[in-house]
């Protein structure tokens, strides 16, 4: 009976962290590929409505301060005009996901390739 210091011969790929962390982050890479039409009509819906109500309090500041009232429906404009690109983009989360299957598949290769010369089979 091996006593409880001794280490197993060989260890099983899903017994690593890295091995984890890997498919996680590539999950999480493939989830964000699938819902990024979806998050960018979404995000435009809410960013649109986000700037009416920013420029409603810019109006209701003016009429408190005695300005005289300017009508937001004529001074409208197209929502891709006032902000052409996300506020909150998606890519950031695609980018930390990327960099985290990167970095977990080089120390996941790295712990492999150390148990090998060791001649243990993880």
């Amino acid at each position: 009976m091996p006593s409880g210091d001794d280490q197993p011969e060989s260890r099983r790929l899903t017994d690593s962290p890295w091995f984890w962390a890997t498919l996680f982050s590539v999950t999480a890479l493939a989830g964000i590929g699938l819902i990024a039409p979806k998050f960018d009509r979404r995000q435009r819906q809410i960013e649109g409505r986000f700037l009416g109500r920013q420029q409603a309090a810019i109006e209701r500041a003016r009429r408190a301060e005695g300005l005289p009232p300017v009508d937001l429906a004529a001074e409208a404009r197209e929502r891709e005009a006032v902000a052409p690109r996300r506020i909150v983009p998606l890519w950031t989360l695609g980018t930390a996901a990327a960099a985290a299957a990167i970095a977990s598949g080089i120390m996941l290769a790295r712990e492999r390739r150390l148990a090998a010369k060791d001649g243990v089979s993880r």
